[in-house]
């Protein structure tokens, strides 16, 4: 906050703002009193009404205190008021961590249980990396999606929790049917590369393997092993579906396009690992392998929260302005209505 210390409770971030409490008194005591009678630039045909509604009311005792709450009003906005909270503690770790995640026409795949229903591969996706993203407290998270080509849906930030949030509303087929991990990867390249955190970590996974974007998978991962990005590659999808056809049904392997050789390559190149979730439950026990091998460990940083109040003086003053004004015009309105 830039000021010094404070207890838990009320404070006031700006107190020497509180040397312009007299300023009105002292601008009247000082400053000349207007002239009387001058020149008139532009006659009004009912500025007598207004005159005289408006110093009939001037003379009001009530319009001085108005008059002085309202400064008073605005003086105590002046000050900052503030509610300052509890102290909590924020780990640090140094990490910026990235996911990139796979939201092609094939991850509409039903081959995956959870909850004892059948669903597919993008909604289990979304319910254990969402449960991983929030155990990263600490890191910096980002989130990429990719289809036909790779966008970021979350910057690198500490809430993890939005970041669950908008990997849990992510869609099949946003960002086109086809797989560009190569895209994907050269991403997360380029939005880390000037960053200055110490480890820089990249999780993709997908079910496909390359059939569109603009880079190859294996000429990305030589990018990201020059800028020192570790890519943990997961390949996700059952070995064995059965599915009904004209003569009833037969066992098929719905993860046959998925190109496990370039996802393992990707991992080596960079110093990462790749895993293979067959069901939920293996990939739950990857992104816990993952905290294992990056680990949440990390300093402590205090921070307290505050709260700004200045709003509620200000927002008073305002309105009584305005009532004030509405009652200060409204005789002067009724006299050019009879007029």
């Amino acid at each position: 906050m830039g000021e010094a210390e404070i207890s838990t409770g009320f404070a006031v971030a700006w107190p020497w703002m509180l040397a312009l409490l007299p300023l009105p008194w002292l601008l009247r005591w000082w400053l000349p009193e207007a002239p009387a009678r001058g020149m008139s630039a532009l006659r009004v045909p009912w500025y007598r009404s207004v005159a005289a509604g408006a110093e009939g009311w001037i003379r009001r005792p009530l319009l001085a205190a108005v008059a002085t709450l309202a400064w008073l009003l605005l003086v105590a906005a002046a000050v900052r008021p503030q509610w300052v909270g509890e102290v909590d503690t924020l780990p640090v770790t140094g990490r910026d961590l990235l996911l990139a995640v796979d939201i092609s026409g094939s991850m509409d795949t039903q081959d995956m249980v959870w909850e004892n229903r059948a669903v597919n591969r993008l909604e289990v996706v979304r319910q254990v990396a969402g449960e991983f993203v929030q155990r990263r407290r600490g890191d910096r998270v980002g989130l990429i999606l990719f289809g036909s080509r790779a966008y970021l849906q979350t910057p690198l930030t500490f809430d993890t929790e939005t970041a669950a949030t908008l990997l849990s509303e992510s869609e099949i087929g946003l960002a086109g049917r086809e797989t560009a991990i190569g895209d994907a990867i050269g991403l997360a390249v380029k939005r880390l590369r000037e960053d200055a955190a110490a480890d820089r970590v990249l999780i993709l996974l997908t079910d496909g393997a390359n059939t569109s974007g603009e880079v190859q998978p294996l000429q990305a991962a030589e990018f990201a092993a020059r800028e020192g990005l570790t890519v943990y590659t997961v390949g996700v999808g059952a070995d064995e579906m059965m599915v009904k056809d004209f003569f009833g049904s037969r066992l098929v392997n719905p993860s046959a396009d998925l190109d496990e050789d370039t996802l393992r390559a990707i991992a080596e190149r960079t110093g990462g690992r790749y895993f293979r979730a067959r069901d939920a439950e293996g990939l739950a026990g990857i992104y816990r392998l993952l905290d294992e091998l990056e680990p949440v460990e990390s300093d402590v940083e205090a921070v307290r929260p505050v709260d700004e109040l200045f709003y509620w003086p200000l927002g008073i003053a305002y309105l009584l302005a305005l009532i004030t004004l509405a009652v200060v015009l409204r005789p002067a309105g009724l006299r050019m209505r009879a007029a």
